[in-house]
């Protein structure tokens, strides 16, 4: 099992000293997926990084939709081929689709054809990245955030209707818990869940911080066999003063289920 940290890059020497085992970044940050070759600088920020950079999050920016009438498959193509191959030169393994500003159906816009749309997105993603070494997970986000893809469950449903390798989904106990999904869905999930977010129901804190119990959580991962990476993602997170702690109380809970 390994824990990891969504931080930018440069602070990966103070996390390595904390204990974590690895930086999740943020696509536009490091992969840049619409800056042209010649000018992405990605590949040397990664270089200077002293632990593995094995995950990314916030897949596809806000300007280029996965649905409504602006999304266009060929431009998320480019894009999508460009932001895997840089991965993949970083060693990068897995990608948040998460992009809820991407993702968001326009207002009167027909709900079954933008589903149609994602899966469209997802089924031309999954074999580039797959041949890439690479899965594409996607992930749930509260109403709050976006207006598709809400639960486990409904992130499921996209998962089975792509029905590739590529494709898997992501649980975030934030999100989960926002939604107030019962643990039954995170169980009938477990055999495509293949990554992990983790961070307080209140606030959307480090964990431990709100006082959000996690074992009961982590014993359903536990029991589907779970052993792929957990991350925190907790934006108010400051890891200079709170991640050490923080890794401790993960860890801690992470037995004790």
């Amino acid at each position: 099992m390994k824990f990891g940290i969504c931080t930018d890059l440069a602070q990966s020497a103070l996390a390595r000293e904390q204990g974590w085992d690895f930086i999740e970044e943020v696509v536009w940050r490091l992969l840049e997926g619409t800056a042209e070759d010649a000018d992405w600088k990605g590949a040397d920020r990664a270089r200077s990084s002293v632990l593995p950079i094995r995950a990314a999050n916030q897949l596809v920016i806000g300007s280029i939709k996965v649905t409504g009438p602006d999304a266009n498959l060929d431009t998320l193509q480019t894009y999508m081929t460009r932001v895997i191959r840089r991965g993949a030169e970083v060693g990068m393994k897995t990608l948040v689709f998460g992009s809820g500003g991407a993702r968001k159906v326009p207002d009167g816009f027909d709900p079954d054809k933008a589903r149609g749309q994602v899966i469209a997105f997802l089924r031309m993603a999954a074999p580039i990245a797959h041949a890439a070494g690479a899965t594409v997970v996607v992930e749930p986000l509260h109403r709050g955030e976006t207006n598709i893809i809400n639960t486990v469950a409904e992130g499921m449903s996209y998962v089975w209707a792509v029905n590739h390798p590529g494709v898997k989904c992501l649980v975030d106990s934030f999100h989960f818990w926002t939604e107030e999904e019962p643990l039954d869905n995170l169980r009938a999930a477990m055999p495509r869940i293949a990554h992990v977010h983790l961070a307080d129901k209140v606030g959307r804190v480090a964990p431990g911080k709100a006082g959000s119990d996690y074992r009961a959580f982590f014993a359903v991962l536990k029991s589907g066999g779970y052993t792929g990476d957990l991350s925190v993602e907790a934006p108010p997170m400051d890891l200079s003063k709170e991640g050490k702690e923080t890794l401790d109380f993960i860890r801690r809970q992470w037995r004790e289920a």
